[in-house]
């Protein structure tokens, strides 16, 4: 690779992995255009790591926090402060991870190919916007978790499995159906990214600890870099947005970049 495909991928990365916009669809639609050869595990691995210490650094109080109450409320017995959020966090996870070690395979086999993503993109993007049409005409959103939303978040962040449903967008989409705020579906959807980028990065790791393949540090280097300032703006920069014009902005460029697909 040289360095303007780096930059440009790690951009998009950090650009996209937060967004609600399929970070896979654009990495299938950019090397088709320039006719780049595959990046490789390590700047892969390198990518995705750069996001979660971006989402670690812009939640780092918050993560703090939510540690001791986790605590607290084992020690304890009972929930406090931000505990239930805590447990969110931590079971919310559980089912992306039993889909993944069941499904992961079937999908790299059966779904990583345009016109499944070119749905994806298109359909998630609609319900997106559906959630976000209802959270405006509902009377009131809520400021706190239950238990049956963390279950319900779980299970619909395990469709971010299927490539073009966007990770972030489909755990925003469940939180607002359900009735949470936009800044809570918003912090809980990004919290989830980090055991989720966490687990990913470490399995990419180990297939990375066994090829063989030599790793330009310097090329390395610069991804991390690139994708880490462009993730964490990219956090600040969408949490501002989203309070004042909302998600429909993101449902038309996900309709549009899923009608390219279908062209491509």
């Amino acid at each position: 690779m040289d360095i303007l495909q780096v930059v440009i991928l790690a951009f998009i990365q950090g650009l996209t992995e937060f967004l609600p916009v399929s970070s896979s669809a654009h990495l299938v639609i950019l090397p088709k255009f320039f006719d780049w050869p595959d990046q490789g595990l390590a700047l892969d691995v390198i990518l995705h790591f750069a996001s979660l210490c971006a989402v670690v650094l812009y939640y780092r109080t918050s993560i703090v926090l939510l540690f001791q109450d986790f605590f607290s409320s084992i020690s304890n017995r009972k929930m406090q402060g931000d505990s239930l959020l805590a447990w969110g966090v931590l079971l919310g996870t559980i089912p992306v991870g039993l889909a993944g070690f069941f499904f992961n395979d079937f999908v790299e086999i059966n779904l990583r190919n345009f016109h499944v993503v070119a749905y994806a993109t298109i359909f998630f993007g609609i319900v997106l916007g559906l959630s976000d049409l209802i959270h405006k005409v509902r009377d009131k959103s809520r400021e706190i978790i239950r238990g049956s939303d963390i279950l319900i978040v779980g299970c619909f962040q395990a469709l971010a499995l299927i490539p073009g449903t966007s990770r972030s967008g489909i755990t925003i989409t469940a939180a607002l159906l359900i009735g949470l705020s936009r800044g809570l579906s918003i912090k809980f959807a990004f919290l989830l990214s980090i055991p989720v980028i966490t687990l990913a990065t470490i399995l990419k790791f180990f297939e990375l600890f066994n090829e063989v393949h030599q790793v330009d540090w310097l090329i390395i280097s610069i991804g991390f870099a690139i994708a880490f300032l462009t993730s964490y703006f990219t956090i600040v920069f969408f949490i501002k947005l989203i309070e004042r014009i909302g998600f429909l902005p993101f449902v038309i460029y996900r309709i549009l970049l899923g009608v390219i697909l279908f062209l491509i």
